[in-house]
């Protein structure tokens, strides 16, 4: 027992002892924990991803409108085009995207571009929409019936006569030029009423955009063609202002007209060809490279869009089924064709044979 006590106090001697001269026990190193490490892990990346993506002080920032969501087809696009630009010119090039009509209309947008108002530097706009701005080449793409698939579109939009299309506008004196062709599937009627084929058009009053070529098709229908603008067509159809309008399938659903007009009827009569522009002044500012960056980046957004847009639009049209809207198919469209063949024969006067081009590439 006196062992014992002695053995514990010669213990507490050396501790004290060495706590008085400053020393301290040997300790074993903690061991990281994975929590830990990851956490460490995740601030280098971060930090390194944050000096990558951080734009150069003199990067240009092109300010981009879209009318429609970021979920549609053109939207889903205009995405794939900003990214592919920001990352193949290293941040020296941003695109400030501003989608859903935020920056207005169509037609309030082209306003913009083309009055050098400088604060809208480039757009995704439908192909013919620069019909009633002089775009003569544009208006063939809108002509009913053109386009009788989708491979028949690109077969166009890849050729060398696409090309010319895509700089009509600046070669005019317009003050914006295209940098690339996409494309949101066919665009079909919808109405608020329940419609069963061609004849159920008579008397409407469809939506149309100030475009002589669709005021053409609406009145060969039978219809009325009524002008609205595309972010008060929902009031409008919600208010009787209009019976009914048209769009590709996806920008129908996306901008919750099923609601309002639960009726469609594929008749498909114009391939929803699309176009991204960008005024002469923004393209000027640019040197050769950052110019050549933005035509890669708009290959790459190109073929893209070919890859997603038919699958996109049957995936929307059975959610669109799924949910109640009745969906009418056109097994014959001859008597479409003929109600407007008046409407193609006076667009395409002294531009027969460029139509005749394109009409051969199917």
């Amino acid at each position: 027992m006196k062992k014992k006590i002695l053995t514990a106090l010669l213990c507490v001697t050396m501790v004290c002892g060495l706590a008085a001269c400053g020393v301290s026990a040997p300790q074993t190193p903690a061991a990281s924990t994975p929590a830990q490490e990851g956490t460490t892990a995740a601030t280098t990346e971060s930090k390194e991803e944050a000096q990558e993506q951080a734009p150069a002080a003199d990067a240009i920032t092109l300010v981009m409108a879209e009318v429609n969501p970021l979920d549609t087809i053109v939207g889903m696009t205009d995405q794939k085009f900003k990214e592919e630009v920001e990352s193949r010119s290293n941040g020296s090039i941003i695109i400030d995207l501003q989608a859903s009509g935020v920056l207005g209309s169509e037609n309030d947008v082209l306003d913009t571009m083309l009055g050098g108002g400088g604060t809208i530097d480039m757009s995704r706009i439908s192909a013919f929409a620069l019909t009633s701005y002089g775009g003569k080449k544009s208006m063939l793409l809108s002509l009913p019936y053109t386009f009788v698939s989708r491979e028949h579109f690109w077969n166009f939009a890849t050729s060398d006569l696409a090309k010319e299309f895509l700089l009509e506008p600046s070669e005019n004196g317009s003050g914006v030029r295209g940098l690339f062709y996409a494309e949101e599937g066919f665009r079909h009627f919808f109405t608020k009423s329940e419609i069963k084929d061609i004849t159920s058009f008579k008397g409407m009053k469809l939506r149309v955009s100030n475009d002589p070529v669709m005021n053409g098709l609406v009145e060969g229908l039978g219809a009325s063609p009524t002008v609205v603008s595309f972010g008060e067509l929902y009031s409008a159809l919600q208010t009787g202002v209009v019976d009914g309008a048209e769009q590709p399938i996806a920008n129908y659903k996306s901008n919750a007209f099923p609601e309002v007009a639960p009726y469609m009827i594929l008749d498909g009569h114009t391939l929803g060809a699309v176009q991204v522009i960008i005024t002469d002044d923004a393209w000027n500012k640019l040197s050769a490279e950052q110019q050549n960056i933005l035509m890669e980046a708009g290959a790459a957004a190109s073929q893209y869009n070919r890859e997603i847009s038919e699958q996109k639009e049957n995936e929307v049209l059975e959610e669109l089924k799924a949910d109640g809207v009745t969906v009418i198919d056109v097994d014959d469209k001859t008597p479409w064709q003929d109600a407007v063949k008046d409407v193609i024969a006076e667009n395409i006067k002294g531009q027969e044979d460029l139509y005749q081009q394109i009409v051969d590439m199917q």
